[in-house]
């Protein structure tokens, strides 16, 4: 499993490299002031910086449990990323409509179009954070 350091540059990653990419293009998207979308995703990146990093860990435990493996398929991955979403999405969609000012329903239908970016961004930051930086061996095991 992979140790608390490389955790949080896992996490801290996912989350500068996402925001740099999101709220240039949500402002664009959802014609919303690049301020006011940069600070929705700014504190929505605190949360899932926090959600991210308890997410992987019970996710790794889980699979060790499992499959004694924490060595993602695609299909694994897959649902990995659709499992990490759906947590953020009932965590983030209150603080959406109430900093937009908007009702639960257009929050809805922004969050989905968020989660629909990132849901594609998390699997290939994943696939290639592994990449650079591989799980260390199975039979270490790490928290």
């Amino acid at each position: 499993m992979r140790t608390t350091k490389d955790r949080i540059r896992h996490a801290l990653g996912f989350e500068i490299i996402g925001l740099l990419i999101f709220a240039p293009l949500a402002s664009l998207v959802f014609h919303y002031d690049l301020f006011e979308l940069g600070l929705m995703a700014l504190v929505g990146s605190v949360i899932a910086t926090v959600w991210n990093y308890f997410y992987n860990i019970l996710f790794d435990h889980g699979m060790l449990k499992l499959r004694g493996d924490v060595r993602k398929t695609t299909p694994v991955r897959v649902l990995h990323a659709i499992l990490f979403e759906g947590g953020l999405l009932l965590l983030f969609l209150p603080m959406i409509a109430w900093h937009l000012n908007i009702s639960l329903w257009d929050a809805f239908i922004m969050d989905i179009a968020m989660s629909c970016f990132y849901l594609t961004y998390t699997f290939f930051y994943n696939l290639a954070y592994d990449r650079i930086f591989p799980v260390p061996n199975p039979t270490a095991h790490h928290c």
